[in-house]
């Protein structure tokens, strides 16, 4: 179903934080080692904004991470700093925009070692195919503190085994390694999500295994291993990316779900905009009803509740920092298109809001009071800043770190209500979107399109669907934002997309593009 939750003209919680957040500062160089927080990251992939119940779905059901929002603080504008994986992913680990790592693109990128399709007017300039060794990570700056680390899930940050989680700080790594998705699929219940997982980072388990459950029991050993000593947990799921793949019964269940909507194929898609020509599978999903999703997201909810469950019983729920998050929109666009991110425009692959913005729940008991919500424009580089602080309390961030603390933005929402956010993506997406970047600052949100130079802009707060592009009656707005946008990416020696001289106007792919 369409999520309900919102509505277009909502002005989205303004200010609220100052009156429902408290954090409880405490010095880190007074107290033992023993009192340090544990830090636990749960990344889903590919989870759009919309996918949540606390975020407005009516179809998937997520009680674990809704009763989470309800002990914690929800954002409703937290932003992934690309619309693809792997440079928001290592972004989080730097505390830096994708185009200061080099990963501006999902490793190894559609238009690899230069090649486009013929209807592209751009050729993309290298995107880095590794999180670079010399980047100092925030699973580093634990073992710097004296933590334990875990990394468990998903890596896409590097071709080459050198640059996997074990040598980017992780003392354990259960499945991290250069794979965007879960490989060797045989059918619906082999291979893939299904063991045999042929994942040289982990091991095969008995006949029937899912994956999502496999790497949960290997996150709760860690955690019953490392009671005494302050740990940094990583679970960067490969749920909910292609393939669609879930345990029959819970799919079972939302097909049932699915027939009380009486949804016809035709009420579900549309293909009705000028770029979707250029694939067959490019098309626009309208309702939230796909039960392989469902079931994937459900099964994804209930483990993380026994990852939470684990805290509470292991004494350690008093002492722990759980943030839970998405690399990226979710997809809504191509490759069956499974969800939708309504009202938020398009998804995955695209600057549009329903391409960068993404559910963030954060939970400290005792830091936190339950049930807050916060408007505060935060994004994915915020994280290492955060973390870092609430590890060492004397940790102050390098001047090439891109994010803020957000605990100290929360404490003063009203300066920081119009920071600027940036994004640098001169690629062409698997779902359509085309090369790109964009600046929000305030309510305004300014997307510049390289292929013919030219500027949308959104009043964002007041029109979240992004349906008028005030560009021509805002010009003023457009200029400013557009020089400070440009100042920005100068400054970081951005690279920019060149032309294609194979490019043909009337050209049409009509076999589809592969999965990332």
């Amino acid at each position: 179903m369409r999520p309900s939750f919102y509505h277009k003209s909502t002005v989205l919680f303004r200010h609220l934080i100052a009156a429902f957040f408290l954090f409880i500062f405490f010095d880190t160089n007074a107290q033992s080692k023993s009192l340090q927080p544990n830090i636990i990251i749960i990344l889903a992939d590919d989870l759009g904004w919309a996918d949540l119940t606390s975020y407005g779905s009516t179809f998937y059901e997520t009680p674990n991470l809704d009763k989470l929002a309800s002990k914690g603080i929800r954002f409703t504008q937290n932003y992934a700093t690309c619309p693809v994986c792997s440079p928001t992913r290592a972004s989080m680990m730097t505390g830096k925009y994708p185009v200061k790592t080099g990963v501006t693109d999902w490793i190894r990128g559609r238009q690899e070692n230069g090649k486009a399709m013929p209807y592209e007017k751009l050729i993309a300039q290298p995107t880095a195919y590794q999180l670079g060794l010399e980047e100092k990570t925030i699973s580093e700056y634990a073992l710097e503190n004296g933590y334990k680390t875990f990394f468990a899930g998903k890596w896409h940050l590097g071709e080459e085994e050198k640059y996997w989680p074990d040598n980017q700080g992780f003392q354990i790594n259960k499945g991290g390694w250069s794979k965007g998705s879960p490989t060797g699929r045989i059918n619906d219940s082999v291979g893939g999500y299904f063991t045999p997982y042929k994942n040289p980072k982990l091991t095969d388990g008995p006949a029937g295994e899912y994956l999502t459950d496999r790497l949960t029991n290997e996150c709760i050993e860690f955690i019953d291993n490392n009671r005494q000593s302050p740990f940094f947990l990583m679970y960067s799921l490969y749920a909910v990316h292609n393939p669609l793949q879930a345990p029959e019964a819970l799919i079972k269940k939302y097909e049932a779900k699915q027939k009380q909507l009486d949804s016809k194929n035709k009420d579900r898609f549309a293909k009705d905009e000028v770029w979707m020509k250029n694939e067959n599978g490019w098309k626009r999903r309208l309702v939230q009803d796909n039960p392989v999703y469902a079931a994937m997201i459900e099964n994804m909810d209930w483990n993380i509740g026994k990852i939470l469950k684990k805290l509470i019983q292991s004494g350690l729920d008093d002492n722990t920092l759980v943030i839970f998050t998405s690399d990226n929109g979710g997809l809504s666009t191509s490759e069956g298109s499974p969800t939708i991110n309504g009202p938020l425009r398009a998804g995955k692959g695209w600057l549009y809001e329903g391409g960068i913005r993404v559910p963030l729940i954060m939970y400290w008991k005792g830091k936190i009071i339950a049930g807050s919500t916060s408007d505060l424009p935060v994004s994915t580089a915020d994280f290492f800043p955060t973390i870092a602080k609430a590890m060492n309390d004397s940790y102050k961030k390098d001047e090439d770190i891109d994010g803020e603390n957000i605990f100290q933005m929360l404490e003063n929402t009203e300066s920081y209500q119009k920071r600027k956010i940036f994004w640098h993506y001169p690629h062409y997406s698997n779902q359509g979107g085309k090369p790109g970047s964009a600046i929000r600052e305030g309510k305004y949100k300014l997307i510049y399109n390289y292929e013919d130079k030219s500027a949308e802009l959104y009043d964002i707060v007041n029109d979240i669907e992004e349906k008028n592009n005030i560009a021509k009656s805002g010009k003023r707005k457009v200029k400013e934002l557009k020089h400070k946008l440009f100042k920005w990416l100068k400054k970081n020696a951005a690279l920019f997309p060149i032309k294609n001289n194979g490019y043909k106007s009337s050209a049409m792919n009509d076999s589809g593009k592969q999965d990332e």
